[in-house]
């Protein structure tokens, strides 16, 4: 999907909202764990609600991967019921990867071939070379950490040089010369508040994947006075707030609801733009 495609998404449906498929089988209710695939069975469900409300999709990674074969299966069958059934729906694999360029050209053809997801997550800090490689593809994303809604997050993204350029500062204005807002978007926490507004000083026109959303107290409308731009710029995602809104037979019902509540208030902030 490229950037006009995923624009027309958001604003054809009122929404930026992005649903995180982080699904973990202790937090799943317990009468799917009875059946044969009780991940898949999950995302099916969570799917199905939320897609009216949503213009993408981020499975993390390191929720499947954690049941070997059976859950990188899971993943698979998500992947597919997707393409299948919402292929208007932007996919992102939450896999924060980064390595060798060799390693990172193998990451590559993995998400953009072999599963053919429309960005992936991508740790900047060994540098170009690690990065290029998912670069290559036409129609697909690199999605790069820059300044994320963890508490460590403190620990170096924030530490200044003599110039006193911050280093997630120095990540978005190096890493420009990579890529493009065609085809790179940046990780930018919820929970970062008004920095958001120093973001924009550098990256006025990229997109910004926005995770922290509800459970981890980051605030909507705040990410939007000083986030967005004029083609929105943004996909805000909600992982947990969302899908364990219930852990009973009515889960999906809850789901939905909690995804129409967020792209309502979404709407209002779009109407902001015209």
């Amino acid at each position: 999907m490229n950037r006009q495609q995923l624009i027309k998404q958001i604003f054809e449906k009122q929404s930026f909202l992005c649903v995180g498929l982080d699904t973990d089988t202790k937090k799943i209710p317990q009468h799917l764990l009875n059946e044969e695939e009780p991940i898949f069975s999950f995302n099916k469900s969570i799917i199905n609600a939320t897609a009216p409300y949503c213009v993408a999709y981020k499975p993390n990674l390191a929720f499947y991967e954690a049941f070997g074969l059976k859950g990188m299966a899971a993943f698979e069958k998500t992947i597919e019921y997707l393409k299948t059934n919402y292929p208007d729906h932007f996919i992102i694999a939450d896999a924060k990867r980064g390595d060798i360029g060799n390693t990172s050209s193998m990451y590559a053809r993995t998400f953009f071939e072999a599963y053919n997801l429309d960005a992936l997550t991508v740790a900047p800090y060994m540098g170009e070379d690690s990065v290029t490689p998912f670069l290559g593809y036409d129609g697909k994303w690199v999605i790069l950490l820059a300044l994320t809604s963890n508490k460590g997050s403190h620990d170096f993204q924030l530490t200044a040089d003599e110039k006193g350029e911050r280093l997630f500062e120095k990540v978005l204005r190096t890493s420009q010369q990579w890529g493009s807002k065609e085809n790179m978007m940046y990780v930018v926490g919820a929970t970062q508040g008004k920095m958001f507004e120093d973001i924009r000083k550098v990256v006025p026109d990229y997109f910004l994947l926005v995770p922290g959303v509800g459970a981890q107290g980051g605030s909507l409308q705040e990410v939007c006075k000083y986030g967005m731009n004029k083609d929105c710029g943004l996909l805000v995602n909600s992982s947990r707030g969302i899908i364990y809104a219930s852990n009973g037979t009515d889960f999906a019902q809850a789901a939905a609801e909690k995804a129409k509540e967020l792209q309502q208030e979404m709407a209002k902030e779009l109407s902001r733009l015209k």
